[in-house]
This record gives structure tokens, sequence and C-alpha cells, in this order.
């Protein structure tokens, strides 16, 4: 059981992953159907007998993946283990509350389950790469947001200064408000300056703010580029057929099948 379920090299291990992925798609394509208004009045009994059958499918999937598990608590509490729990307590818990409850709240809970979606992080193999680049870089990237959080305080206090309230600068948070979307380029327009000083400090910021989106993007794609390194360095390459791309435990090779 955990060849087939963990293990993706066999063929009944990519035949179950291959079903799962498929199971995966169309429990999130009932989902958004369920969402449409029309849809929903019209085929409200299949788009529920589907999500019930989703669900099973899915809670049994959990109970195999923990059953086989080498060591159940860790993959519980980590990140696959989290996601696979995601995509069956909302419909449990939807039926689970009174009826009392309102209306929206039991809809909110049934809304996680587009959450199902990330259980197709199992089947990126490069997702594993990404994120331990985003590890990697984790420190850095919160000290430019800690450097990125003081710069928009002291922007948006001192356009609090220059401008005043009858131009929409009420208070100093709603001026930092102001900076962050300045400074991101995103520009809402819901708040301007109108002072000649107040333009250009708005100017300064939005020019700053181009040369800045870009540092964290550097720091990752770095990152992600000594992880390759790395990874490629410790591969086994075939004396045979000069296959390089072995896993670094692999004893014979994935083309040609000599020892390695």
């Amino acid at each position: 059981m955990h060849e087939v379920i963990f293990e993706a090299d066999t063929f009944y291990g990519k035949l179950f992953d291959e079903v799962l992925l498929g199971m995966i798609l169309l429990s999130i394509l009932v989902v958004m159907l369920e969402s449409i208004a029309e849809i929903r009045a019209m085929y409200g009994g299949a788009i529920n007998a589907a999500e019930w059958f989703f669900t099973l499918a899915f809670s049994v999937e959990y109970a195999m993946r923990i059953a086989c598990s080498p060591n159940p608590r860790k993959y519980i509490l980590s990140f696959l283990g989290i996601i696979d729990l995601l995509a069956i307590i909302p419909t449990y818990i939807a039926v689970t509350l009174p009826e009392a409850q309102p209306f929206i709240v039991i809809r909110g809970i049934r809304l996680l389950r587009i959450y199902r979606i990330l259980k197709l992080y199992r089947f990126i193999r490069e997702g594993q790469l990404l994120l331990l680049a985003l590890r990697n870089s984790f420190r850095k990237i919160l000290i430019f947001m800690m450097f990125i959080l003081i710069l928009v305080v002291m922007l948006g206090s001192i356009m609090y200064v220059v401008e005043d309230a009858d131009n929409g600068f009420y208070s100093i948070p709603l001026s930092i408000y102001w900076a962050v979307i300045t400074l991101t380029t995103v520009g809402y327009g819901d708040i301007v300056p109108v002072t000649d000083v107040g333009k250009f400090l708005a100017t300064f910021i939005m020019l700053l703010g181009y040369s800045i989106i870009a540092i964290p993007t550097g720091i990752v794609s770095v990152e992600i580029s000594r992880s390759v390194g790395d990874r490629y360095q410790k591969r086994k390459t075939c004396k045979y057929c000069e296959e390089p791309n072995h896993e670094p435990g692999a004893n014979f090779c994935k083309i040609c099948g000599a020892r390695i």
C-alpha cells in the first residue's frame, strides 16, 4: 500500500496518482459549478451526490495514507497532510453545523473545499525546489519586508504633513495605506495628492516602487539557481549511456538498466 500511495515509480503507483489527479480536477469543477445559481438550481442533487462521492473518496485516501505512513504523525502535520485534511473536513463541518446557523456561514465553510486545488502540489515535482528556495530566502525577504514597512510609515507620515484632511489624507494610517498602494504601483485612485509637493513625493514613490519590487524576485531567483545547481551536482551519471539525471540513491540506470 505504501509503494502504491507514496511512490510514483511503479505502474500501480502512477495509476493511483493519475486517478487521484483526475478526481481532484473533477472535484474542483464540481465546486465551481455549484457556485453558479442556474446550474445549482437544475442539478443540485447531482452536484451534492458528486460532492459526497469525492469527499468520501478523499477521506479513504487520507486514512490509507495515515495507515501506511512510516511516521503517521509526521504526515498529518506535514504540508500535504494538512492540505489533504482541508480537502475533506468542510463538507463534514457543513453537515454537522446546527440548522439555525446563518446560511452564509455554511456557504463560507463549504467554499473551503476549493483548497483541494492545493492537492495538485504533490504532482508538481519542481514545487519542492520552489519551496526550498523560498525557505532559504525567508530571512532575507523578512528583513526586506521590515525595511518596506519602515519606508511606507515614513512616507505616509510625510504625506500626512504635506497634504491635509481636505485632500483626503485624514490620518497617518490612511496616508500609510496610500503609500503602500503607490509604492506597489497599484494606484486605486481613491486618494490622490493635490499639492505640488505631494505630487512630487508621489512621483518619487512610484519610481522607487519599480526598483523595490524587483528585489524579492532577485532573492528567490538566486536561491532557485543555487538549489538547482546543488540538485544536479549530487545526481549520478551512468557510465554506459551517460544519462546524468539519476537520484543520489539510484543503483541502476533508468535508461539502459546498467549498474551505476
